[in-house]
């Protein structure tokens, strides 16, 4: 299968190249830079340059691949952007879901797969792949694939834990341990009886990859291995890798942040395990943060 990837350099979307290239696949890139185009095609995949704004391209590469996953988002937003109603945030989703329309588009009239990423926030805890995501969400992926799906594509999500950790992970793990060192304190809100999901990020791929190999048959999957983590045992976690006090802050003391931290996050993977006959094998969440990686500066 010859396979389009945006956001082939990613935290993400780098794992998903590797398991598709090792289980014998074809795989073209989407990568913004030259490091990044170079370290591309050392993995053994084509590479295209350009970004998300090269919309021209980003159709081009859908018309010539047999599927395509996205995985890429423009994160070049500022932390500060969430305390000035989220301006750059904004536009970002805008360009993440014509970037949808425009994949969407260069598949349509054939049974080629897209796969698109999105997230557990605004979900009910515990949420299924049959819950729909909130119509206040900013960001509209779901919303987007799910239009291209009712035009008739083979469109689906897939919605990624809060934590797709790993050594090296640079995401939201990265940011509570950064938080701690800064504060003195690794800290959680109320009880930390709030949930997050994780999965390992080789585990998350395979979800994408096997979504691919069996037929997109649903609207939905889960890459979500540990269903519901409280929070307070994140931080507990993370405040003895770094010999820290753990305690209840309030949401001021994570800043921009804090939705993010007080978020409740957790869900059912069981109908993807069941379909794509998919079972997580990497370490929880807590055991791989429990690792002396996650620390070193």
């Amino acid at each position: 299968m010859r396979v389009f990837v945006t956001g082939a350099t990613g935290w993400v979307g780098s794992a998903i190249v590797e398991e598709l290239l090792s289980a014998g696949h074809r795989v073209t890139g989407l990568a913004r830079s030259f490091s990044k185009a170079e370290r591309l095609a050392a993995a053994g995949a084509k590479v295209i340059q350009g970004s998300l704004d090269h919309l021209d391209v980003l159709r081009e590469a859908a018309s010539a691949a047999d599927a395509v996953v996205h995985t890429a988002f423009n994160h070049d937003f500022i932390h500060a952007d969430f305390n000035n109603g989220f301006p750059k945030f904004l536009e970002s989703a805008a360009l993440d879901q014509r970037v949808i329309e425009i994949l969407g588009g260069a598949l349509e009239g054939s049974n080629r797969p897209l796969l698109v990423t999105s997230g557990l926030s605004g979900l009910p805890r515990g949420a299924t792949e049959h819950d729909l995501p909130s119509p206040a969400a900013p960001r509209k992926s779901e919303t987007a694939a799910r239009a291209l799906a009712e035009r008739g594509l083979s469109a689906a999500t897939v919605r990624l834990a809060p934590s797709v950790h790993g050594i090296g992970d640079y995401g939201f793990i990265p940011i509570l341990v950064k938080l701690a060192r800064e504060t003195g304190v690794s800290a959680y809100i109320d009880g930390g009886q709030n949930c997050w999901s994780g999965i390992h990020r080789p585990d998350a791929a395979r979800v994408y990859r096997l979504a691919l190999e069996q037929g997109v048959t649903e609207p939905v999957y889960h890459a979500v291995a540990d269903e519901a983590v409280p929070f307070e045992e994140i931080a507990t976690v993370i405040g003895g890798r770094l010999g820290l006090p753990v305690e209840a802050r309030p949401r001021e003391h994570f800043g921009w942040f804090a939705a993010m931290a007080g978020a409740d996050m957790a869900a059912s993977s069981a109908r993807t395990r069941t379909l794509l006959d998919w079972q997580p094998s990497g370490p929880s969440l807590l055991a791989d943060l429990d690792q002396p990686g996650y620390y070193a500066r």
